[in-house]
C-alpha cells in the first residue's frame, strides 16, 4: 500500500500543512472494515433470520479482519525523516513504500522530494530545535523518527525525542562520538581489540610532525571531529602531510572539528562500506557497498562525500561478511554496550580489505547510513523499513528480517563544477523527467536541488543529483545509471564516468 504521502507530497511551511492525516487501509481490509459497518447500520436488532444472516456473516468478517490486521494496525506509523539531502530522499522513497507507513514528512526536505511525492517536506521546521521537533510530532501524531545526518545526532536530538517518549531511529549523542571524534573511535577499537590502522592523537604540530617524520609517507592526516566528509587527507608525501597538518591545527580550516587530529598509517588495499542495524545489542547487516571517495576517474583528486556507489560490492565475499561482522560489528556493540554507551541506529563501517592480508580493517565509523551507499540499498530493499527500524528502536530486532531484491544496484553522483571546493549555485538543471524513463529500474534522487521562478529545478549544493538504477546485474545497472546520466541537461555540473571500475572492465562513456 503506498502512504497518503504520495497525495501530500510538497514542501509546505509548519502553519499551512493539509487537514487531514487520516490512516490509509490496504483494499481487502479497509473492505471488510466498511462492510461491517454498512452492516451494523443495516437493523438495530438482527431479529429477520436475513438479518441473521447478516449478523453471521459480520462475525466472520470480524474474525478475518481481527486475524488479518489486528496487529498490522496496531503497527501503523507516520513517519519524520531529518535532513534534505540525496540520503533522506532515498529513506523517504523507501519508507513511502512500507506497507506498515501512513505517511512521510521530511524535514527540511528539498525541492526534488517534494515534486517526486516521496514526502511532505517542512521545509521550515528547524531541525536543531529540539522542542519544535517534538511539538510537530505530537501536532502530527509522528510516531518514528529517523535521523539521517550525522549532525543533529551528535547535537543530541534523538536523546531529547526518547525523553518525550517518541521512537527515534539514530544513536544518542553519547553513542554518536563513534563518528564525531575519530579519537575516540580509535580508543574504543584498542580497548576491544577490533582491527584498524595504527594511529595517533595530536594537538601540537610539532609534535604531530615528528611523528609523521619517523613513520614516513604515505600517511593519511584526519581531523577529529566532523568535517563533512572532508577532513580526511591521504598524504602521498612528507610536505602533503606537514601541509594537511598546518592546515588543520595552525590554520584552523576546519574550526573546532580540528582541535586535534588523528595521523594513520596508510593501508593499501580496497575499500568497501558495511552497514548493520543495531538495537543496543543485536544487529542485523544489511547489503554490501562500495563508495567512489575521489572526485576524478581512477579515484584521484580530493576526497569528496561521495562520487558513486554500488550494491552488492563483489569485494565482500559471503566469508569476509561474517567476518567484519565477528570481528568488527559485534566487538563495537557490545564494547559500546559495555560502556553503558548503547548504540541504536545504523553502524556503517568504512573498511579496507587490506592488500597485503586480505582482511578487513576499520577506517572510521559513520553513525548513519551513508550518502551515497543509502541510495543503492534502499532501491533493492524489499522489506518494510518501517517495521524494521521501529523493531530497532524497541530492542526487538530478532523479530524482523531483510529482504533483497535479486540482482544489483549503481548510483552515479552529479555535482556542481568545482566539487569539492567552492562552486556557483543557482545553475539550471533540465530533462529530468525524461531521464529517469530512460531505461527500467531508473530512480533519481535529489541531494542539493531547488526551483527557480520558471520552475525549473536548479542547483544548490556541491552534490546534487543521484542518478540510481537497478539491474539483473551491475553490468545492467551501469549501462541503464549512464544512459539516465547522459538524458541530463546541465552545463553547470560533472560527474565521474567510471563508477564500478573495480568490480567491472572499464566502459569508455562519452562526456557531455
Amino acid at each position: 500500500m503506498a502512504c497518503i504521502s504520495h497525495n501530500l507530497g510538497a514542501s509546505m511551511k509548519l502553519g499551512h500543512l493539509p487537514v487531514s492525516n487520516q490512516r490509509q487501509f490496504p483494499n481487502k481490509i479497509s473492505q471488510l472494515f466498511f462492510l461491517q459497518t454498512n452492516n451494523l447500520k443495516s437493523s438495530k436488532t438482527f431479529k429477520s433470520q436475513n438479518n441473521s444472516h447478516r449478523l453471521n456473516r459480520f462475525k466472520s468478517y470480524t474474525t478475518i479482519f481481527n486475524s488479518i490486521s489486528s496487529d498490522h494496525l496496531q503497527e501503523r506509523v507516520t513517519v519524520l525523516v531529518i535532513g534534505g539531502g540525496g540520503r533522506e530522499h532515498s529513506l523517504c522513497y523507501a519508507l513511502k513504500r512500507s506497507q506498515s507507513c501512513d505517511a512521510v514528512f521530511c524535514a527540511p526536505g528539498n525541492a526534488g522530494i517534494s515534486n517526486s511525492g516521496d514526502a511532505t517536506c517542512i521545509e521550515d521546521l528547524d531541525i536543531f530545535d529540539s522542542e519544535a521537533v517534538i511539538a510537530f510530532c505530537r501536532k502530527w501524531g509522528v510516531g518514528l523518527v529517523v535521523v539521517g545526518p550525522e549532525a543533529p545526532l551528535v547535537a543530541g536530538l534523538t536523546n531529547d525525542l526518547l525523553k518525550a517518549g517518541i521512537h527515534a531511529f539514530g544513536p544518542s549523542s553519547e553513542a554518536a562520538a563513534l563518528e564525531g571524534s575519530k579519537n575516540f573511535m580509535k580508543t574504543l577499537c584498542d580497548k576491544y581489540e577490533i582491527p584498524t590502522a595504527k594511529y595517533a592523537t595530536f594537538k601540537d604540530p610539532v609534535a604531530a610532525k615528528t611523528y609523521i617524520k619517523e613513520q614516513g609517507a604515505p600517511i593519511v592526516v584526519k581531523a577529529d571531529g566532523l568535517a563533512a566528509g572532508k577532513g580526511v587527507i591521504v598524504a602521498m608525501t612528507l610536505h602533503e602531510a606537514f601541509e594537511a597538518v598546518d592546515s588543520i591545527l595552525v590554520s584552523g580550516s576546519f574550526g573546532e572539528a580540528g582541535s586535534s587530529i588523528i595521523v594513520e598509517e596508510f593501508l593499501e588495499g580496497e575499500e568497501a562500506s558495511f552497514f548493520a542495524i543495531v538495537d543496543g545489542e543485536n544487529a542485523l547487516p544489511l547489503e554490501s557497498a562500495q563508495d567512489h571517495k575521489r572526485v576524478g576517474d581512477a579515484d584521484t583528486g580530493p576526497n569528496t562525500g561521495g562520487m558513486g556507489a554500488y550494491c552488492p560490492a563483489p569485494v565482500l565475499t559471503q566469508e569476509l561478511q561474517s567476518l567484519v561482522m565477528d570481528s568488527i560489528i559485534l566487538p563495537t556493540v557490545k564494547g559500546m554496550s559495555k560502556e553503558g554507551c548503547k548504540f541504536v541506529g545504523v553502524l556503517y563501517a568504512g573498511l579496507m580489505i587490506e592488500k597485503k592480508s586480505g582482511l578487513p580493517k576499520l577506517i572510521e565509523y559513520n553513525v548513519r547510513f551513508g550518502d551515497p551507499e543509502c541510495q543503492v540499498l534502499m532501491v533493492r530493499l524489499e522489506s518494510d523499513l518501517a517495521q524494521v527500524l521501529l523493531a530497532a528502536c524497541k530492542g526487538e530486532l530478532n523479530t524482523v528480517s531483510l529482504e533483497w531484491a535479486h540482482g544489483s544496484a549503481m548510483v552515479v553522483v552529479m555535482a556542481s563544477n568545482g566539487y569539492p571546493g567552492s562552486y556557483v549555485k543557482g545553475t539550471k538543471i533540465q530533462n529530468l523527467e525524461d531521464a529517469e524513463v530512460a531505461a527500467p529500474g531508473v530512480k533519481i534522487f535529489h541531494a542539493g536541488t531547488g526551483v527557480d521562478a520558471e520552475g525549473d529545478y536548479v542547483a544548490t549544493g556541491g552534490r546534487v543529483l543521484g542518478v540510481t538504477a537497478k539491474g539483473k546485474d551491475l553490468e545492467e545497472a551501469r549501462e541503464r545509471a549512464y544512459r539516465a546520466v547522459e538524458e541530463i541537461k546541465w552545463e553547470g555540473g560533472f560527474y565521474r564516468k567510471d563508477i564500478g571500475w573495480r568490480a567491472l572492465p572499464l566502459k569508455q562513456l562519452s562526456s557531455k
